[in-house]
């Protein structure tokens, strides 16, 4: 998904009971969804909880762009032209619909619900999006990964995996990176990471064991969940600090929940992220626009796509700085 925006808002802060000190509850930041269109005549909306100005990430975790449920014939659906990206992993998922994807390695698939596609930009890659004829409802996440800087060049790639559903007690778990409930991915990342969707029977209580070394982020879907004793609202993103040895999330709504969880080691490099790429300099995005505009074999070319790539935006008349998360005490 290609990113037009270049000014995220603010977070607002929640805090448990106990205030996550001395092993209770942990404390959780709220994160709230902005509004940004994609573009077009009948401009597809996206909810995006990251990045915020106070949280650039969550462990490697550095985009998240929430949308539908969506009637396509009201919205027209999704349609990205070719775009670039450079030092990254898109994860594209899926609750309804179906959407086209295909790049400059050659790869065409689909994303279908319950079916991750993540594609590595590393050294740079474009491709398109595009939701499907038999699409009526459209609804999903799409995500973005930053790489850490020894594998920020790496080779492009493009990995498929359908993992399959763990029950759980109150719920359902579908892991599709990292390892929970006794359940593990083999889709490789280039830092620890854990992707999963989350099914809560209504008004239950689900209580996971998760890495002390992750920082974890509660995406709402559809519901209404408490993560620990703090409310966090649908299109909201809970955010806990390293630290806890468990997540309790409860749905406290009398119909099935669904949320995405996404956690990972805290990412100590500061990136630059503009529009489609990310790097370590202003003068990394620089280059990157500027082998875009006049396309470098550096992305490749993305075949199958009826009509024009999308141009790059201009560059802000400021160096663009580099940005981490805050610090933690």
């Amino acid at each position: 998904m290609s990113n037009a925006e270049t000014d995220p808002s603010e977070v607002r802060r929640a805090a448990s009971a106990n205030d996550g000190h001395g092993g209770g509850t942990p404390q959780v930041e709220v994160l709230t969804a902005r509004d940004v269109p994609l573009g077009g005549p009948r401009a597809m909306t996206v909810r995006r909880t990251l990045p915020q100005r106070s949280r650039t990430l969550i462990g490697a975790w550095c985009f998240a762009d929430h949308y539908g449920p969506d009637n396509v014939a009201e919205t027209g659906g999704m349609d990205v032209a070719p775009h670039p990206h450079t030092g990254l992993q898109t994860v594209s998922w899926l609750f309804s619909g179906e959407i086209e994807h295909r790049d400059s390695m050659g790869s065409h698939a689909f994303v279908r619900p319950g079916e991750l596609n993540l594609m590595t930009g590393g050294h740079g890659i474009s491709h398109t999006e595009v939701s499907t004829p038999r699409t009526t409802i459209l609804h999903g996440a799409q995500l973005w990964v930053a790489l850490p800087e020894e594998h920020r060049h790496a080779e492009r790639d493009f990995q498929h995996y359908v993992p399959e559903p763990v029950r759980l007690d109150g719920g359902e778990a579908r892991v599709f990176l990292g390892t929970l409930a006794g359940t593990a991915s083999p889709v490789r990342t280039f830092t620890p990471l854990l992707g999963a969707e989350l099914l809560l029977d209504p008004h239950a209580t689900i209580t996971l064991t998760v890495d002390t070394g992750f920082e974890h982020g509660v995406l709402i879907d559809r519901g209404s969940i408490r993560l620990g004793e703090t409310p966090v609202l649908r299109a909201e993103l809970g955010y806990v600090g390293p630290g806890s040895e468990t997540l309790t999330l409860t749905n406290t709504s009398g119909e099935t929940a669904r949320v995405l969880l996404l956690g990972g080691t805290p990412f100590e490099e500061e990136i630059v992220m503009w529009w489609n790429f990310i790097g370590r300099s202003h003068q990394d995005i620089v280059r990157a626009r500027e082998e875009w505009e006049r396309a470098s074999e550096r992305f490749g070319v993305v075949d199958g796509y009826p009509g024009d790539r999308l141009p790059a935006p201009t560059l802000p008349n400021a160096t663009i700085q580099p940005r981490g998360n805050p610090s933690r005490h």
